[in-house]
């Protein structure tokens, strides 16, 4: 797959690079675009990734529900990377996997439950500029899901935003991460040419 990346890539090197480079090669099977751009400022670097790190770790909300939200942002940024990386991660965590290709058509698809409907729903309210959040959603998801999981959400969905919006903007596209584990293509919007 050829790179278009705005910032070139970096030669991931030392002591560092090389676990980082060990670590990604045993989760994905190779070393992921943002990694090496990134490695061009490695306080950022270790920021983010630290940061990613901990929020795995948070457990008030349905990893599912989680996984959907992140990759509705990533659609509706069109963040590829986003949404290649998060159909893989479905695949690899057990999640359902129909569901998560259909992400990018959730409002056209019927394989969403009401619930999963409004967190999508919640997580492009957010990800708009100015965000579009109304009470009624939030009252929804409240009364569903709990102050903590309604918490944990809200910051997921920040956090999704924050990648998305990266990737994007660094140029950083799908590096087919869920084609190489024989994945069906994601699900496009009607009138959406499919991506190649």
């Amino acid at each position: 797959m050829t790179s278009n990346t705005r910032v070139p890539k970096a030669e991931v090197t030392g002591v560092y690079g090389a676990v980082l480079k060990k670590i990604s090669r045993k989760m994905f099977g190779e070393v992921p675009e943002p990694l090496e751009v990134m490695w061009h400022n490695r306080p950022v670097l270790k920021f983010s990734l630290g940061l990613g790190r901990k929020a795995t770790k948070w457990n008030e909300c349905d990893e599912a529900l989680k996984s959907y939200a992140h990759m509705a942002v990533a659609s509706l940024i069109g963040c590829t990377f986003c949404l290649d990386l998060g159909y893989f991660l479905a695949h690899n965590e057990g999640l359902d996997e129909a569901k998560a290709r259909e992400v990018p058509r959730w409002r056209e698809s019927d394989v969403f439950t009401p619930l999963e409907r409004d967190v999508m729903e919640y997580a492009e309210a957010m990800s708009q500029t100015p965000p579009t959040v109304a009470d009624e959603l939030s009252a929804r998801l409240l009364e569903q899901l709990g102050a903590p999981a309604m918490v944990e959400l809200t910051v997921w969905v920040a956090l999704a935003n924050q990648a998305a919006r990266t990737n994007f903007a660094l140029g950083i596209e799908a590096q087919g991460f869920s084609a190489a584990c024989g994945l069906a293509p994601l699900a496009q919007p009607s009138g959406v040419a499919p991506q190649t």
